[in-house]
């Protein structure tokens, strides 16, 4: 029984550290800010999309950015981090973020979205703070 109870009590810390670990803001996306954010090279937009994110951690997963899913760091530096992340059927990818500038990020990212390849580089720039009527991510 005290075996049992000990088993659960370091399971219950475990998981409460891959808890604290999996909430950690990745080095490459640490100084950036939330905010109005804009992005180029989009496949298919017709010129940058702005966002306002309040949080900067879908843009490691951009093509599945309105997808839930889960994810890992595979490496993780003060300048670049490598992201896999799986979002079920939706599909999964891989991206690389570098860390130009606090307001600047360049990504590349791959993997499966709509059972289709993707493979792609975007640039991520701050631009400014949310407007009360701007949607928010």
């Amino acid at each position: 029984m005290a075996i049992a109870k000990l088993l659960g009590v370091a399971g219950a810390a475990i998981a409460g550290t891959l808890a604290l670990t999996a909430a950690q803001r990745p080095s490459a996306l640490f100084q950036a800010a939330p905010g109005l954010w804009e992005v180029s090279g989009v496949p298919g937009a017709r010129g940058p999309l702005k966002q306002c994110l309040t949080d900067i951690a879908p843009l490691a997963r951009f093509e599945h950015r309105n997808r839930s899913c889960s994810a890992r760091v595979i490496s993780d530096n003060a300048s670049s981090t490598v992201v896999e992340y799986s979002c079920g059927a939706a599909g999964f990818g891989r991206s690389r973020i570098e860390s130009i500038t606090p307001r600047s990020l360049r990504i590349e990212t791959q993997g499966i979205a709509q059972s289709l390849p993707f493979n792609y580089v975007i640039q991520a720039r701050r631009v400014g703070d949310c407007s009360a009527t701007a949607s928010r991510h």
